[in-house]
Protein backbone atom coordinates (compact mmCIF):
# COMPACT_ATOMS: atom_id res chain seq x y z
CA UNK A 1 0.00 0.00 0.00
CA UNK A 2 1.76 3.62 -1.26
CA UNK A 3 2.10 6.04 1.96
CA UNK A 4 0.62 9.64 0.48
CA UNK A 5 3.32 12.32 1.64
CA UNK A 6 2.48 15.26 4.84
CA UNK A 7 2.49 17.71 1.78
CA UNK A 8 -0.05 15.66 -0.28
CA UNK A 9 -2.76 15.01 2.85
CA UNK A 10 -2.04 19.01 3.69
CA UNK A 11 -3.15 19.97 0.14
CA UNK A 12 -6.54 17.48 -0.12
CA UNK A 13 -8.07 19.49 2.60
CA UNK A 14 -7.38 22.57 1.63
CA UNK A 15 -9.30 22.80 -1.36
CA UNK A 16 -12.32 21.94 0.78
CA UNK A 17 -11.95 24.58 3.23
CA UNK A 18 -11.25 27.19 1.03
CA UNK A 19 -14.59 26.27 -1.36
CA UNK A 20 -15.98 26.68 1.77
CA UNK A 21 -15.04 30.18 2.89
CA UNK A 22 -16.14 31.27 -0.89
CA UNK A 23 -19.51 30.29 -0.15
CA UNK A 24 -19.73 31.31 3.17
CA UNK A 25 -18.51 34.77 1.75
CA UNK A 26 -21.41 34.94 -0.59
CA UNK A 27 -23.80 34.22 1.99
CA UNK A 28 -22.62 37.23 3.45
CA UNK A 29 -22.52 39.14 0.58
CA UNK A 30 -26.50 38.04 0.20
CA UNK A 31 -27.22 38.73 3.49
CA UNK A 32 -25.99 41.95 3.37
CA UNK A 33 -27.20 42.69 0.26
CA UNK A 34 -31.60 41.68 1.77
CA UNK A 35 -30.44 44.07 4.76
CA UNK A 36 -30.89 47.01 2.17
CA UNK A 37 -34.64 46.63 2.24
CA UNK A 38 -37.20 44.95 -0.13
CA UNK A 39 -36.63 47.11 -3.30
CA UNK A 40 -33.01 47.71 -4.73
CA UNK A 41 -31.15 50.35 -3.96
CA UNK A 42 -31.54 53.10 -7.11
CA UNK A 43 -35.13 51.72 -8.28
CA UNK A 44 -37.17 54.34 -9.23
CA UNK A 45 -40.76 54.45 -11.08
CA UNK A 46 -40.82 57.55 -13.23
CA UNK A 47 -38.29 59.47 -11.40
CA UNK A 48 -39.83 58.45 -8.10
CA UNK A 49 -36.90 56.82 -5.72
CA UNK A 50 -38.14 54.12 -3.98
CA UNK A 51 -34.95 52.01 -3.42
CA UNK A 52 -33.88 50.43 -0.25
CA UNK A 53 -37.63 50.70 1.01
CA UNK A 54 -39.96 48.17 1.74
CA UNK A 55 -43.00 47.47 0.21
CA UNK A 56 -45.02 49.73 2.13
CA UNK A 57 -42.76 52.39 2.42
CA UNK A 58 -42.79 52.12 -0.94
CA UNK A 59 -46.62 52.42 -1.80
CA UNK A 60 -46.43 55.44 0.31
CA UNK A 61 -44.19 56.89 -1.39
CA UNK A 62 -45.82 56.57 -4.86
CA UNK A 63 -49.22 57.49 -3.64
CA UNK A 64 -47.71 60.90 -2.28
CA UNK A 65 -46.15 61.45 -5.40
CA UNK A 66 -47.10 59.71 -8.59
CA UNK A 67 -51.14 59.76 -7.61
CA UNK A 68 -51.64 63.34 -8.03
CA UNK A 69 -50.46 62.99 -11.73
CA UNK A 70 -52.42 59.69 -12.58
CA UNK A 71 -55.87 61.50 -10.59
CA UNK A 72 -55.60 64.34 -12.89
CA UNK A 73 -57.87 64.46 -15.82
CA UNK A 74 -56.69 63.20 -19.25
CA UNK A 75 -56.78 65.17 -22.39
CA UNK A 76 -58.52 63.36 -25.45
CA UNK A 77 -57.95 64.32 -29.10
CA UNK A 78 -60.79 62.63 -30.72
CA UNK A 79 -60.60 63.48 -34.49
CA UNK A 80 -60.84 67.23 -34.81
CA UNK A 81 -62.62 67.27 -31.05
CA UNK A 82 -60.82 68.10 -27.39
CA UNK A 83 -62.29 66.79 -24.56
CA UNK A 84 -60.88 66.04 -20.80
CA UNK A 85 -61.87 62.80 -18.26
CA UNK A 86 -60.95 62.33 -15.01
CA UNK A 87 -59.25 58.98 -15.08
CA UNK A 88 -62.27 57.34 -13.10
CA UNK A 89 -64.77 57.53 -15.48
CA UNK A 90 -62.53 56.01 -17.93
CA UNK A 91 -62.32 53.12 -15.82
CA UNK A 92 -58.32 53.48 -15.29
CA UNK A 93 -56.42 54.20 -12.01
CA UNK A 94 -52.55 53.79 -10.30
CA UNK A 95 -52.11 50.26 -8.28
CA UNK A 96 -49.22 51.63 -6.11
CA UNK A 97 -49.15 48.66 -4.35
CA UNK A 98 -48.84 46.27 -7.42
CA UNK A 99 -46.56 49.08 -8.97
CA UNK A 100 -44.22 48.47 -5.14
CA UNK A 101 -44.76 44.87 -5.46
CA UNK A 102 -42.85 44.67 -8.99
CA UNK A 103 -40.38 46.53 -8.40
CA UNK A 104 -39.63 44.16 -5.07
CA UNK A 105 -39.66 40.90 -7.32
CA UNK A 106 -37.12 42.27 -9.93
CA UNK A 107 -34.96 42.46 -6.16
CA UNK A 108 -34.96 38.60 -5.02
CA UNK A 109 -32.34 36.93 -7.85
CA UNK A 110 -28.87 36.59 -5.83
CA UNK A 111 -27.16 38.75 -8.69
CA UNK A 112 -29.33 41.52 -8.00
CA UNK A 113 -29.34 41.18 -4.80
CA UNK A 114 -25.05 41.50 -4.45
CA UNK A 115 -25.24 44.03 -7.33
CA UNK A 116 -26.84 46.33 -5.25
CA UNK A 117 -23.56 46.47 -2.86
CA UNK A 118 -21.17 47.46 -5.56
CA UNK A 119 -23.58 49.70 -7.88
CA UNK A 120 -24.96 53.05 -7.59
CA UNK A 121 -26.54 52.66 -11.04
CA UNK A 122 -30.83 53.08 -10.78
CA UNK A 123 -33.53 50.45 -12.14
CA UNK A 124 -36.34 52.20 -13.77
CA UNK A 125 -40.01 50.52 -13.01
CA UNK A 126 -42.94 50.87 -14.78
CA UNK A 127 -46.05 51.63 -12.93
CA UNK A 128 -48.92 49.05 -12.51
CA UNK A 129 -52.05 50.13 -13.94
CA UNK A 130 -55.34 49.16 -13.05
CA UNK A 131 -58.25 48.92 -15.77
CA UNK A 132 -62.12 48.41 -14.74
CA UNK A 133 -62.72 46.85 -17.59
CA UNK A 134 -66.99 48.08 -17.61
CA UNK A 135 -66.25 51.66 -16.68
CA UNK A 136 -63.74 51.14 -19.96
CA UNK A 137 -66.10 50.30 -22.31
CA UNK A 138 -69.16 52.31 -20.76
CA UNK A 139 -66.70 55.36 -21.43
CA UNK A 140 -65.60 54.05 -24.82
CA UNK A 141 -69.10 53.89 -25.76
CA UNK A 142 -70.15 57.53 -24.88
CA UNK A 143 -66.83 58.77 -26.90
CA UNK A 144 -67.73 56.52 -29.95
CA UNK A 145 -70.92 58.59 -29.93
CA UNK A 146 -69.78 62.13 -29.34
CA UNK A 147 -67.07 61.41 -31.97
CA UNK A 148 -69.13 60.11 -34.56
CA UNK A 149 -69.81 62.64 -37.37
CA UNK A 150 -71.55 61.57 -40.88
CA UNK A 151 -69.75 63.00 -43.48
CA UNK A 152 -71.29 65.66 -45.71
CA UNK A 153 -70.73 66.94 -49.22
CA UNK A 154 -70.06 70.40 -50.13
CA UNK A 155 -73.26 72.07 -51.68
CA UNK A 156 -75.35 75.22 -52.76
CA UNK A 157 -77.66 76.00 -50.99
CA UNK A 158 -80.80 78.72 -52.36
CA UNK A 159 -82.41 80.92 -50.55
CA UNK A 160 -84.62 84.02 -50.42
CA UNK A 161 -82.59 84.78 -53.91
CA UNK A 162 -79.13 84.17 -52.47
CA UNK A 163 -77.31 81.35 -53.08
CA UNK A 164 -75.00 80.25 -50.15
CA UNK A 165 -72.03 77.30 -49.51
CA UNK A 166 -72.56 74.67 -47.31
CA UNK A 167 -69.11 73.72 -46.63
CA UNK A 168 -68.38 70.37 -46.66
CA UNK A 169 -67.61 67.93 -43.18
CA UNK A 170 -65.21 64.77 -43.14
CA UNK A 171 -66.88 61.87 -41.14
CA UNK A 172 -64.96 60.62 -37.97
CA UNK A 173 -66.07 57.19 -36.64
CA UNK A 174 -63.95 55.95 -33.33
CA UNK A 175 -62.19 52.24 -34.08
CA UNK A 176 -63.51 50.89 -30.98
CA UNK A 177 -61.46 47.65 -31.19
CA UNK A 178 -58.13 49.88 -30.90
CA UNK A 179 -59.46 52.50 -28.38
CA UNK A 180 -59.08 50.54 -25.00
CA UNK A 181 -55.45 49.47 -25.65
CA UNK A 182 -55.42 53.47 -26.74
CA UNK A 183 -56.44 54.81 -23.49
CA UNK A 184 -54.58 52.67 -21.44
CA UNK A 185 -51.08 53.30 -23.11
CA UNK A 186 -51.98 57.08 -23.07
CA UNK A 187 -52.79 56.44 -19.13
CA UNK A 188 -49.29 55.20 -18.76
CA UNK A 189 -47.78 58.31 -20.49
CA UNK A 190 -49.81 60.49 -17.93
CA UNK A 191 -47.19 62.43 -16.70
CA UNK A 192 -46.66 63.61 -20.36
CA UNK A 193 -48.48 66.56 -21.01
CA UNK A 194 -49.18 65.41 -24.75
CA UNK A 195 -53.26 64.53 -25.03
CA UNK A 196 -54.23 60.72 -26.09
CA UNK A 197 -55.06 60.61 -29.80
CA UNK A 198 -57.67 58.39 -29.77
CA UNK A 199 -58.10 55.90 -32.95
CA UNK A 200 -60.57 57.39 -35.91
CA UNK A 201 -62.02 56.57 -38.94
CA UNK A 202 -61.78 59.84 -41.68
CA UNK A 203 -64.51 59.82 -44.71
CA UNK A 204 -63.65 62.45 -46.48
CA UNK A 205 -66.60 64.20 -48.51
CA UNK A 206 -66.98 63.67 -51.96
CA UNK A 207 -67.35 67.18 -52.32
CA UNK A 208 -64.97 69.20 -51.31
CA UNK A 209 -63.91 72.96 -50.47
CA UNK A 210 -62.94 73.38 -53.80
CA UNK A 211 -65.85 71.61 -55.66
CA UNK A 212 -68.01 74.30 -53.88
CA UNK A 213 -66.34 77.21 -54.30
CA UNK A 214 -66.36 76.60 -58.10
CA UNK A 215 -69.85 76.11 -58.33
CA UNK A 216 -70.64 78.75 -56.41
CA UNK A 217 -68.93 80.94 -58.75
CA UNK A 218 -69.27 79.10 -62.35
CA UNK A 219 -73.07 78.92 -61.96
CA UNK A 220 -74.78 79.65 -58.29
CA UNK A 221 -73.91 83.35 -57.61
CA UNK A 222 -74.81 84.37 -61.65
CA UNK A 223 -78.37 82.43 -61.03
CA UNK A 224 -79.02 84.77 -58.48
CA UNK A 225 -77.78 87.80 -59.81
CA UNK A 226 -80.79 88.86 -61.23
CA UNK A 227 -84.52 87.93 -62.95
CA UNK A 228 -84.98 86.74 -65.73
CA UNK A 229 -87.58 87.21 -68.66
CA UNK A 230 -89.34 84.43 -70.34
CA UNK A 231 -91.82 85.19 -73.67
CA UNK A 232 -94.77 83.40 -74.21
CA UNK A 233 -97.16 84.04 -77.00
CA UNK A 234 -95.74 87.86 -77.45
CA UNK A 235 -96.07 88.37 -73.37
CA UNK A 236 -93.35 88.60 -70.92
CA UNK A 237 -92.89 86.60 -67.74
CA UNK A 238 -90.42 88.17 -65.59
CA UNK A 239 -89.06 85.18 -62.52
CA UNK A 240 -87.29 86.99 -59.64
CA UNK A 241 -84.81 85.05 -57.96
CA UNK A 242 -86.45 84.05 -55.13
CA UNK A 243 -88.71 82.52 -57.14
CA UNK A 244 -85.64 80.46 -59.18
CA UNK A 245 -84.21 80.07 -55.76
CA UNK A 246 -86.97 77.49 -54.39
CA UNK A 247 -87.10 75.31 -57.36
CA UNK A 248 -83.12 75.28 -57.72
CA UNK A 249 -80.56 72.82 -56.81
CA UNK A 250 -77.14 71.77 -57.32
CA UNK A 251 -76.64 68.27 -57.32
CA UNK A 252 -73.41 66.06 -57.20
CA UNK A 253 -72.88 64.27 -60.96
CA UNK A 254 -71.39 61.18 -61.66
CA UNK A 255 -67.72 62.90 -61.90
CA UNK A 256 -68.14 64.67 -58.11
CA UNK A 257 -69.27 68.14 -59.36
CA UNK A 258 -72.11 69.96 -58.75
CA UNK A 259 -74.46 70.25 -61.53
CA UNK A 260 -77.55 72.26 -61.51
CA UNK A 261 -81.16 70.65 -61.34
CA UNK A 262 -83.97 72.28 -61.98
CA UNK A 263 -87.52 71.38 -60.40
CA UNK A 264 -89.27 72.42 -63.72
CA UNK A 265 -92.35 70.46 -62.87
CA UNK A 266 -92.77 72.89 -59.50
CA UNK A 267 -91.90 76.05 -61.00
CA UNK A 268 -94.69 75.46 -63.52
CA UNK A 269 -97.01 75.24 -60.12
CA UNK A 270 -95.37 77.97 -58.13
CA UNK A 271 -98.42 80.57 -58.15
CA UNK A 272 -95.78 83.66 -59.52
CA UNK A 273 -95.48 81.34 -62.70
CA UNK A 274 -98.77 79.11 -62.70
CA UNK A 275 -101.12 82.48 -62.89
CA UNK A 276 -98.97 84.48 -65.85
CA UNK A 277 -98.28 81.58 -68.02
CA UNK A 278 -101.88 80.57 -67.91
CA UNK A 279 -102.46 84.46 -68.74
CA UNK A 280 -100.64 83.82 -71.89
CA UNK A 281 -101.20 80.71 -73.10
CA UNK A 282 -104.90 79.78 -72.73
CA UNK A 283 -106.04 76.80 -72.50
CA UNK A 284 -108.33 74.88 -75.17
CA UNK A 285 -111.90 76.09 -75.48
CA UNK A 286 -114.54 73.53 -76.81
CA UNK A 287 -117.06 74.41 -79.17
CA UNK A 288 -120.48 75.65 -78.05
CA UNK A 289 -123.79 74.88 -79.17
CA UNK A 290 -127.15 76.28 -79.37
CA UNK A 291 -130.45 75.90 -81.01
CA UNK A 292 -132.49 78.12 -83.42
CA UNK A 293 -135.38 76.31 -83.65
CA UNK A 294 -134.83 72.52 -83.37
CA UNK A 295 -131.82 72.63 -85.65
CA UNK A 296 -128.33 72.64 -83.61
CA UNK A 297 -126.08 75.62 -84.54
CA UNK A 298 -122.39 77.02 -82.96
CA UNK A 299 -122.80 79.36 -80.91
CA UNK A 300 -119.24 80.23 -80.37
CA UNK A 301 -116.67 78.59 -81.88
CA UNK A 302 -114.07 76.32 -80.38
CA UNK A 303 -110.36 77.86 -79.69
CA UNK A 304 -106.86 75.86 -80.22
CA UNK A 305 -105.19 75.98 -76.74
CA UNK A 306 -101.70 76.16 -76.03
CA UNK A 307 -99.74 74.64 -73.04
CA UNK A 308 -96.45 74.81 -71.48
CA UNK A 309 -95.12 71.71 -70.34
CA UNK A 310 -92.35 71.48 -67.43
CA UNK A 311 -89.92 69.89 -69.63
CA UNK A 312 -90.33 73.16 -72.04
CA UNK A 313 -90.24 75.59 -69.36
CA UNK A 314 -86.92 73.78 -67.79
CA UNK A 315 -85.12 73.79 -71.54
CA UNK A 316 -85.76 77.28 -71.49
CA UNK A 317 -85.37 78.45 -68.22
CA UNK A 318 -81.77 76.66 -67.23
CA UNK A 319 -79.67 78.32 -70.20
CA UNK A 320 -80.89 82.13 -68.98
CA UNK A 321 -79.28 81.30 -65.35
CA UNK A 322 -75.86 81.82 -66.05
CA UNK A 323 -76.36 85.11 -68.21
CA UNK A 324 -75.98 88.76 -68.10
CA UNK A 325 -78.01 91.61 -68.83
CA UNK A 326 -80.48 91.44 -72.22
CA UNK A 327 -79.00 87.86 -72.41
CA UNK A 328 -81.18 86.32 -69.70
CA UNK A 329 -84.19 86.67 -71.80
CA UNK A 330 -86.03 83.73 -73.75
CA UNK A 331 -88.73 81.87 -75.28
CA UNK A 332 -90.86 79.19 -73.94
CA UNK A 333 -92.30 76.98 -76.16
CA UNK A 334 -95.65 76.38 -76.46
CA UNK A 335 -97.79 72.81 -77.54
CA UNK A 336 -100.71 73.47 -79.11
CA UNK A 337 -103.22 71.48 -77.92
CA UNK A 338 -106.91 70.96 -79.73
CA UNK A 339 -110.33 71.27 -77.94
CA UNK A 340 -111.84 67.70 -77.54
CA UNK A 341 -115.07 68.96 -79.30
CA UNK A 342 -114.34 71.48 -81.96
CA UNK A 343 -116.90 73.17 -84.61
CA UNK A 344 -116.06 71.00 -87.23
CA UNK A 345 -117.08 67.94 -84.88
CA UNK A 346 -120.17 68.97 -84.38
CA UNK A 347 -121.73 67.22 -88.47
CA UNK A 348 -119.05 64.49 -87.92
CA UNK A 349 -120.77 63.70 -84.31
CA UNK A 350 -124.26 63.55 -85.80
CA UNK A 351 -125.27 66.17 -83.38
CA UNK A 352 -128.05 67.58 -85.40
CA UNK A 353 -130.94 68.44 -83.57
CA UNK A 354 -132.47 68.53 -80.02
CA UNK A 355 -133.07 64.63 -78.82
CA UNK A 356 -134.48 65.84 -75.67
CA UNK A 357 -135.24 68.92 -72.97
CA UNK A 358 -136.27 69.24 -69.52
CA UNK A 359 -137.01 72.26 -66.99
CA UNK A 360 -137.24 72.16 -63.13
CA UNK A 361 -138.75 75.59 -61.52
CA UNK A 362 -137.64 75.85 -57.85
CA UNK A 363 -137.89 78.75 -54.88
CA UNK A 364 -135.32 81.03 -55.03
CA UNK A 365 -132.95 80.77 -52.39
CA UNK A 366 -129.49 82.13 -52.15
CA UNK A 367 -128.11 79.09 -51.63
CA UNK A 368 -130.57 77.10 -54.48
CA UNK A 369 -129.26 79.65 -57.59
CA UNK A 370 -125.16 79.45 -56.31
CA UNK A 371 -125.11 75.63 -56.31
CA UNK A 372 -127.35 75.00 -59.27
CA UNK A 373 -125.28 77.33 -61.13
CA UNK A 374 -122.14 76.15 -60.17
CA UNK A 375 -123.31 72.12 -60.88
CA UNK A 376 -124.43 73.91 -64.21
CA UNK A 377 -121.02 75.20 -65.03
CA UNK A 378 -119.53 71.97 -64.73
CA UNK A 379 -122.47 70.15 -66.66
CA UNK A 380 -122.89 72.70 -69.66
CA UNK A 381 -120.49 71.42 -73.00
CA UNK A 382 -120.34 67.93 -71.96
CA UNK A 383 -120.03 65.68 -74.81
CA UNK A 384 -120.75 61.87 -74.44
CA UNK A 385 -120.01 59.82 -77.26
CA UNK A 386 -121.90 56.43 -78.05
CA UNK A 387 -121.11 53.53 -76.22
CA UNK A 388 -119.87 56.06 -73.54
CA UNK A 389 -120.85 56.84 -69.54
CA UNK A 390 -121.52 60.38 -68.16
CA UNK A 391 -121.76 60.74 -64.19
CA UNK A 392 -122.91 63.00 -61.96
CA UNK A 393 -120.43 63.12 -59.23
CA UNK A 394 -117.41 63.00 -61.66
CA UNK A 395 -118.77 65.75 -64.19
CA UNK A 396 -119.88 68.41 -61.36
CA UNK A 397 -116.91 67.04 -58.24
CA UNK A 398 -117.35 66.94 -54.68
CA UNK A 399 -120.08 69.42 -53.47
CA UNK A 400 -117.35 71.29 -51.16
CA UNK A 401 -116.33 75.13 -50.37
CA UNK A 402 -113.23 74.73 -52.07
CA UNK A 403 -114.98 73.99 -55.45
CA UNK A 404 -117.47 76.25 -54.99
CA UNK A 405 -120.80 75.28 -53.61
CA UNK A 406 -122.49 76.51 -50.19
CA UNK A 407 -124.44 75.29 -47.63
CA UNK A 408 -127.95 74.68 -48.38
CA UNK A 409 -130.80 72.05 -47.21
CA UNK A 410 -130.35 68.32 -47.20
CA UNK A 411 -132.72 65.62 -46.32
CA UNK A 412 -131.21 63.48 -43.08
CA UNK A 413 -132.85 60.82 -40.80
CA UNK A 414 -136.24 61.55 -42.88
CA UNK A 415 -136.12 65.55 -42.15
CA UNK A 416 -134.53 68.54 -43.86
CA UNK A 417 -130.88 69.73 -42.23
CA UNK A 418 -127.89 71.76 -43.52
CA UNK A 419 -125.12 70.60 -45.58
CA UNK A 420 -123.02 71.68 -48.51
CA UNK A 421 -124.00 71.84 -51.62
CA UNK A 422 -127.87 71.62 -51.16
CA UNK A 423 -130.25 72.02 -53.88
CA UNK A 424 -128.18 70.40 -56.51
CA UNK A 425 -130.77 67.72 -57.11
CA UNK A 426 -132.66 69.86 -58.89
CA UNK A 427 -130.32 69.55 -61.24
CA UNK A 428 -129.96 65.43 -61.15
CA UNK A 429 -133.95 65.35 -61.16
CA UNK A 430 -133.71 67.80 -64.43
CA UNK A 431 -130.67 65.55 -65.69
CA UNK A 432 -132.70 62.27 -64.79
CA UNK A 433 -135.76 63.36 -67.11
CA UNK A 434 -133.54 64.87 -69.74
CA UNK A 435 -132.16 61.33 -69.95
CA UNK A 436 -135.65 59.58 -69.48
CA UNK A 437 -137.29 61.53 -72.44
CA UNK A 438 -133.85 61.21 -74.58
CA UNK A 439 -134.27 57.57 -74.27
CA UNK A 440 -130.92 56.67 -73.23
CA UNK A 441 -129.82 53.77 -70.49
CA UNK A 442 -130.43 54.76 -66.83
CA UNK A 443 -127.17 52.64 -64.61
CA UNK A 444 -127.38 54.61 -61.41
CA UNK A 445 -129.83 56.57 -59.91
CA UNK A 446 -131.98 56.93 -56.58
CA UNK A 447 -134.93 59.09 -55.81
CA UNK A 448 -135.51 61.41 -52.66
CA UNK A 449 -136.99 59.57 -49.44
CA UNK A 450 -140.01 60.93 -49.54
CA UNK A 451 -141.85 63.11 -52.18
CA UNK A 452 -140.88 66.78 -53.19
CA UNK A 453 -144.07 68.44 -54.79
CA UNK A 454 -142.12 70.93 -57.37
CA UNK A 455 -140.48 67.00 -59.00
CA UNK A 456 -142.75 64.47 -61.04
CA UNK A 457 -143.21 61.57 -58.74
CA UNK A 458 -141.26 58.41 -59.72
CA UNK A 459 -139.26 60.82 -62.40
CA UNK A 460 -136.81 62.63 -59.67
CA UNK A 461 -133.14 62.11 -58.26
CA UNK A 462 -130.43 62.95 -56.12
CA UNK A 463 -127.19 62.61 -55.68
CA UNK A 464 -124.71 61.79 -52.37
CA UNK A 465 -120.75 62.44 -52.99
CA UNK A 466 -119.29 58.94 -52.37
CA UNK A 467 -122.61 57.03 -51.53
CA UNK A 468 -124.91 57.77 -54.46
CA UNK A 469 -124.63 58.95 -57.87
CA UNK A 470 -126.35 59.67 -61.67
CA UNK A 471 -125.33 57.94 -64.47
CA UNK A 472 -126.52 56.99 -67.69
CA UNK A 473 -125.14 55.36 -70.89
CA UNK A 474 -125.32 56.71 -74.51
CA UNK A 475 -126.51 54.44 -76.12
CA UNK A 476 -128.41 56.16 -79.04
CA UNK A 477 -125.82 55.12 -81.65
CA UNK A 478 -124.37 58.94 -81.91
CA UNK A 479 -122.86 61.15 -80.13
CA UNK A 480 -124.59 63.26 -77.15
CA UNK A 481 -123.93 67.47 -76.38
CA UNK A 482 -125.49 68.54 -72.87
CA UNK A 483 -126.50 71.75 -72.89
CA UNK A 484 -127.57 72.93 -69.16
CA UNK A 485 -128.74 76.75 -68.16
CA UNK A 486 -130.21 77.86 -65.42
CA UNK A 487 -131.59 81.14 -63.49
CA UNK A 488 -132.64 82.32 -60.18
CA UNK A 489 -135.77 79.93 -60.40
CA UNK A 490 -134.97 77.24 -62.91
CA UNK A 491 -133.01 74.51 -64.52
CA UNK A 492 -133.11 73.72 -68.47
CA UNK A 493 -130.99 70.35 -69.42
CA UNK A 494 -131.11 69.32 -73.38
CA UNK A 495 -129.82 66.55 -75.12
CA UNK A 496 -128.39 67.58 -78.41
CA UNK A 497 -127.82 64.94 -80.85
CA UNK A 498 -129.67 62.22 -83.42
CA UNK A 499 -132.79 61.14 -82.48
CA UNK A 500 -133.22 57.18 -81.95
CA UNK A 501 -136.87 57.26 -81.95
CA UNK A 502 -139.51 59.61 -83.16
CA UNK A 503 -140.87 60.51 -79.02
CA UNK A 504 -140.60 59.12 -75.87
CA UNK A 505 -143.95 59.12 -73.66
CA UNK A 506 -143.63 58.99 -70.13
CA UNK A 507 -147.22 57.56 -67.85
CA UNK A 508 -147.76 57.39 -64.16
CA UNK A 509 -149.88 54.68 -62.56
CA UNK A 510 -151.96 55.32 -58.66
CA UNK A 511 -150.38 55.90 -55.58
CA UNK A 512 -150.39 53.01 -53.84
CA UNK A 513 -149.37 51.61 -50.42
CA UNK A 514 -149.73 55.13 -49.15
CA UNK A 515 -148.62 55.61 -45.43
CA UNK A 516 -149.51 58.78 -42.93
CA UNK A 517 -147.04 60.94 -41.82
CA UNK A 518 -146.11 61.25 -38.25
CA UNK A 519 -144.79 64.06 -36.11
CA UNK A 520 -141.45 65.22 -34.70
CA UNK A 521 -139.78 67.93 -32.80
CA UNK A 522 -136.43 69.36 -33.54
CA UNK A 523 -133.96 72.07 -31.81
CA UNK A 524 -131.23 73.27 -32.34
CA UNK A 525 -129.89 75.70 -35.35
CA UNK A 526 -129.86 73.10 -37.41
CA UNK A 527 -133.72 71.96 -37.05
CA UNK A 528 -135.92 73.05 -40.18
CA UNK A 529 -139.42 73.19 -39.72
CA UNK A 530 -141.18 70.76 -42.43
CA UNK A 531 -144.90 70.28 -43.19
CA UNK A 532 -146.18 67.03 -43.53
CA UNK A 533 -146.76 64.51 -46.26
CA UNK A 534 -148.07 61.14 -46.95
CA UNK A 535 -145.49 58.47 -48.31
CA UNK A 536 -146.61 55.72 -51.02
CA UNK A 537 -145.37 54.03 -53.82
CA UNK A 538 -145.91 54.92 -57.43
CA UNK A 539 -144.85 53.26 -60.78
CA UNK A 540 -143.82 55.09 -63.99
CA UNK A 541 -143.77 53.64 -67.77
CA UNK A 542 -141.14 54.74 -70.46
CA UNK A 543 -142.65 54.06 -74.00
CA UNK A 544 -140.39 53.89 -76.95
CA UNK A 545 -142.67 55.34 -80.09
CA UNK A 546 -141.15 55.13 -83.39
CA UNK A 547 -143.23 55.46 -86.74
CA UNK A 548 -146.72 56.26 -84.53
CA UNK A 549 -146.39 52.67 -82.53
CA UNK A 550 -145.02 51.43 -79.37
CA UNK A 551 -141.76 49.78 -79.69
CA UNK A 552 -140.76 49.68 -76.07
CA UNK A 553 -141.67 50.02 -72.59
CA UNK A 554 -139.63 50.06 -69.56
CA UNK A 555 -141.11 50.19 -66.04
CA UNK A 556 -139.43 52.49 -63.11
CA UNK A 557 -141.16 51.77 -59.40
CA UNK A 558 -140.11 54.26 -56.59
CA UNK A 559 -140.90 53.90 -52.84
CA UNK A 560 -141.70 57.21 -51.13
CA UNK A 561 -141.44 57.50 -47.11
CA UNK A 562 -143.90 59.58 -45.01
CA UNK A 563 -142.58 63.45 -44.76
CA UNK A 564 -143.41 63.68 -40.87
CA UNK A 565 -144.01 67.61 -39.82
CA UNK A 566 -141.42 68.90 -37.84
CA UNK A 567 -141.80 71.79 -35.48
CA UNK A 568 -138.24 73.59 -33.83
CA UNK A 569 -138.15 74.03 -30.49
CA UNK A 570 -135.45 76.68 -28.72
CA UNK A 571 -132.99 74.91 -27.42
CA UNK A 572 -133.67 76.51 -24.15
CA UNK A 573 -136.75 75.14 -24.26
CA UNK A 574 -135.52 71.50 -25.38
CA UNK A 575 -135.41 68.40 -22.66
CA UNK A 576 -132.40 67.43 -21.00
CA UNK A 577 -129.64 66.04 -23.41
CA UNK A 578 -128.86 62.28 -23.25
CA UNK A 579 -126.94 60.79 -20.64
CA UNK A 580 -123.32 61.20 -21.06
CA UNK A 581 -122.97 56.99 -20.39
CA UNK A 582 -125.44 56.64 -23.40
CA UNK A 583 -124.47 58.85 -26.30
CA UNK A 584 -127.07 59.28 -28.79
CA UNK A 585 -126.40 58.01 -32.13
CA UNK A 586 -126.09 60.28 -35.06
CA UNK A 587 -128.87 59.46 -37.56
CA UNK A 588 -128.38 57.60 -40.48
CA UNK A 589 -129.38 58.39 -43.43
CA UNK A 590 -132.52 57.06 -45.64
CA UNK A 591 -131.33 54.95 -48.87
CA UNK A 592 -131.45 58.08 -51.39
CA UNK A 593 -130.81 60.48 -49.33
CA UNK A 594 -128.15 63.03 -49.65
CA UNK A 595 -126.40 66.12 -49.22
CA UNK A 596 -127.59 67.49 -51.87
CA UNK A 597 -131.69 66.48 -50.92
CA UNK A 598 -133.57 69.51 -52.40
Amino acid sequence: MARVSRAARNRRYVLPAAGGAVVLAFGGLYTAGLTTGDIAGGTQVRGVDIGGMSRSEAQQVLDLQLGPSFAAPLTLKIGDRVEKAAPGTLGLSLDTAATAERAASTSLDPGTVIGRLFTSQHEDVEPVIRVDERKSRAAIDRIRTTAKRDVRDGAIAFEEGRAMAVAPVTGTSLITDRALDTLRDGYVRAASARPIVMPVKRTPPRIGPRETERAMTEFAQPAMSGPITLTLAGKSITVDPSTLGRHLTMKPGADNRLTPALDSKSLLADPEVSGPVRQAAQGPRIAELGLDGDRVVVTRDSRVGHEVTEQALGQAVLPLLTRTGTARTGEIPAKAVQPEFSSASVQQLGIKEKVSSFTVQFPAAPYRITNISRAVERINGSVVLPGHEWSFNRTVGERTKENGFVDGIMINDGQYVKSPGGGVSAVATTMFNALFFAGVKPVEYGAHSFYIERYPEGREATVAWGTLDLRWLNDSGHALYVRAESTDTSVTISFLGTKKYDEIRATKGPRTHIKAPGTRTGTGPECEVQTPLEGFDVAVDRIFVQGGREVGRENFKTHYTPRDKVTCTPKEAASPAPSADKPKAPPVPVAGDGPEGS
